[in-house]
Order: structure tokens, then C-alpha cells, then sequence
């Protein structure tokens, strides 16, 4: 056993597939099939129940894996310690964000960190929180950026900025006229939500007191999963909605029918944290990446 069969397990582990899994370790499929083969021989255990149209991972074969990833992680930490003492930042870095942050954020600070860190290879993954912290237990993952506190007191996390929510109606709607907006002006009205599993949806819920409504006249929640099918929908009078600072900016989701504002609602705000193991060796690298984040942000986030 070595490491390049461990990795080879683990990239079976995620593609389900043997061909992908060896197009992914540049070898050929017989030369991975076989590897594989012979690290089950000697483990004296099945690791993948093969079939001819698919792969499936047995219960002993999701434990090993999970102990190669922490292996491989280890390993990949020595090297970058040998390769570099003086850049924190080097080598691969996995890094999750939630979907309406990612295509906003993202953009802000990854000029900067490929300008001061140019050995550094960050793996990005956009997925939901639950997928994300799924995905950081299973060392499939270095770190995410998140907009909750993770459960759990194997997590930790570095606070980076409050984000408030920016209000989206038509141009034609009544709230055009108004010099602010507040609270109690939203009480009556039809405000959009993306899908149930993004955290947005509830945090807009939470902070805008939208739970104690009338239960006789619930909650539109639409299967929209990104902020610019949703702002979309107010332009056609659908309703309004309230969305990220960050997406804002730049004008991602400008429209001609749609007007974006702030609101006069302290508590529409979320905190966005980078989440991580506790136990994961490279923290003080998350730490210099948090940073760079702070030194890019725009003044509609404090």
C-alpha cells in the first residue's frame, strides 16, 4: 500500500467510475482496476461492489476512505511545508461556498490571492451549507464560506464580514415613492424566496419576522435556486425580495424593472465565517486567506 493507491481509492470513491476515476489520476483504467484490486486483496476486504453499469462503495470501504483522505491531507501538508517555509499559501486549497455567495465574493479576492500566492491551486465547490459541512467532515474539504454557525464541536471558525440584505421590488411598486423602507412596510407584502435548502431563505425569514404571519396566507417559496432567477421574477410583479449586499455590487443582478435599495432593517444582516476542522493541520493558511478576503471587500459590507 501506498499513497498513490490511496489515491486512487479515493478518486473511485468520488466518480463511482473507474474510467473517470483513472482519467482523474492520468493512468490508464486497467492499471487503477488493478491497483485497486490488489490493495482489496490485501486488505482482505471488498471496497466496491462492481456491477456492469455501475459502482457502488461497501460500509468498510467508506471507512477506509475516510482515512485516506485524512492520510493524503497529511501528506499534502509535509509537502507544502518542505516546498515552501515562507508562503503559508502553496499547494492545492480546498474551499466551499454556498451558492449566493460564491459568484459574488469569489470574484472579489481571486486576482489578488493568484497575484501574492501564485504556488497556491484552490479548488473551488459551490454547493448548499449541509452539502458543505458534509463535505469538511469528510475531509473532502479544507474550508467553507458559510452565512451560519456550523453544529458541532469539531468545527471552528474565523469571523469574516456582516452582510446586510438589500431590498428588491418592481419599479413600478409603491415602495418607489418611499424615501425608506422599513420593517412594518414589508408586512403585507409578497416576499420571494429561493428554494428550502438555502440558508438565505430562512435568515430572511428570521429577520424580517416573516414566521409570525397569518398561516392562512403563507409564504410564496419558489424552486428558484440562484438570486438572478428570483430578482427576474420581481421584474415581472411577482413579488419583492430581499437579497445579499455582495450580489449588488458590480451590478450582477441590475435590471431595468427591478430597483435594489437598502432597508431600514438593522437585523437584515448575515454573518459570512470561514468554517474548518478543528484538527486540520494547515488553519494558520485559512488565516492568511481570510486576510485577503478582508482587504477586498466593498464598503456595502462591514
Amino acid at each position: 500500500m501506498n499513497f498513490r493507491d490511496l489515491e486512487y481509492l479515493v478518486a473511485v470513491s468520488e466518480t463511482l467510475h473507474f474510467g473517470q476515476a483513472a482519467q482523474r489520476c492520468f493512468v490508464s483504467q486497467p492499471t487503477l482496476s488493478g491497483q485497486i484490486h490488489k490493495l482489496e486483496e490485501e486488505l482482505g476486504a471488498t471496497l466496491f461492489e462492481r456491477t456492469n453499469r455501475s459502482v457502488h462503495i461497501t460500509a468498510i470501504g467508506q471507512k477506509i476512505v475516510g482515512h485516506a483522505r485524512q492520510i493524503l491531507e497529511q501528506a499534502e501538508v509535509i509537502r507544502s511545508l518542505g516546498s515552501d517555509q515562507n508562503d503559508l499559501l502553496t499547494g492545492p486549497l480546498r474551499i466551499g461556498a454556498i451558492h449566493t455567495l460564491s459568484p459574488y465574493l469569489v470574484p472579489l479576492f481571486m486576482l489578488e490571492l493568484q497575484q501574492q500566492h501564485p504556488e497556491l491551486s484552490l479548488e473551488l465547490t459551490e454547493a448548499t451549507t449541509d452539502q458543505l459541512i458534509a463535505k469538511l467532515r469528510d475531509h473532502q474539504l479544507d474550508g467553507a464560506l458559510l452565512a451560519t454557525s456550523p453544529p458541532g464541536e469539531d468545527l471552528e471558525e474565523i469571523q469574516l464580514f456582516k452582510e446586510p440584505f438589500w431590498l428588491a421590488h418592481p419599479r413600478d411598486h409603491h415602495f418607489y415613492n418611499k424615501d425608506e423602507v422599513s420593517l412594518v412596510d414589508l408586512k403585507d407584502e409578497k416576499v420571494l424566496l429561493l428554494s428550502e435548502e438555502h440558508c438565505l431563505s430562512e435568515q430572511i425569514i428570521s429577520a424580517c419576522k416573516i414566521d409570525s404571519r397569518d398561516s392562512a396566507n403563507p409564504l410564496p417559496r419558489l424552486n428558484a435556486s440562484s438570486l438572478e432567477t428570483l430578482v427576474q421574477l420581481v421584474g415581472m410583479g411577482l413579488g419583492i425580495t430581499l437579497v445579499p449586499a455582495l450580489s449588488v455590487h458590480g451590478g450582477r443582478l441590475a435590471t431595468d424593472k427591478v430597483i435594489l435599495r437598502e432597508v431600514s432593517i438593522p437585523q437584515a444582516v448575515r454573518a459570512v465565517r470561514l468554517v474548518y476542522r478543528r484538527t486540520f493541520p494547515r488553519a494558520a493558511a485559512l488565516a492568511v486567506f481570510s486576510e485577503i478576503i478582508a482587504k477586498v471587500l466593498p464598503n456595502t459590507v462591514r
